[in-house]
């Protein structure tokens, strides 16, 4: 039960952009946790395990709270 409110609330912290990098990790982390500790079906833990990492990894977009705060990186060739 614990695990799964600290992942809504790292969600809806992803949802606004806030602190990207940081609660993809965590949200990765404790989907992860989720899957290996609950014996039911582990596969949409998984799969949001691998979302908050793939957004740990894009980092922020255009609108989020981040780019504000921060500046949105650009990358130049």
């Amino acid at each position: 039960m614990i695990p799964q409110i600290i992942g809504a609330c790292l969600a809806i912290l992803l949802l606004v952009g806030l602190w990207t990098p940081v609660v993809g990790s965590l949200i990765a982390v404790i989907e992860l946790w989720v899957a290996l500790t609950h014996g039911s079906d582990p596969w949409i833990p998984i799969i949001l395990a691998t979302f908050g990492g793939t957004a740990a990894m894009i980092g922020p977009g255009a609108w989020s709270i981040d780019a504000r705060l921060f500046g949105r990186k650009h990358i130049e060739t």
